[in-house]
């Protein structure tokens, strides 16, 4: 019986995967041939880094760039806002921007 995956990768040419469910520190994963060692907790449904991102470089998932590293982002550590800025809009600063608007 076949171990169940712990993350998805949806493209051969993705640089992060989906955490299928929450990943600890420390834990090593096996993500099509390669051995990783999350670096930190990771939530389900977060990405993590299958290769090293350098800062300015862009952050592919779907094999499309989806943003880029603000930041060296290292295999195995967590990808999300503190560290991508976003190619597809932020709806977050959006909302933001207009109750500052109106303050």
């Amino acid at each position: 019986m076949s171990e169940q995956p712990r993350v998805i990768v949806i493209s051969a040419r993705d640089n992060v995967a989906t955490a299928l469910d929450p990943l600890a520190a420390g834990t090593t994963i096996d993500v099509e041939g390669r051995t990783i060692v999350v670096r930190e907790s990771i939530a389900g449904g977060h990405k993590i880094a299958l290769t090293r991102i350098a800062a300015h470089q862009p952050v592919i998932k779907y094999g499309s760039p989806i943003g880029m590293a603000t930041d060296d982002i290292e295999p195995g550590a967590h990808v999300h806002t503190h560290n991508v800025a976003s190619a597809r809009g932020r709806g977050d600063l959006a909302v933001s921007s207009a109750s500052e608007k109106r303050s």
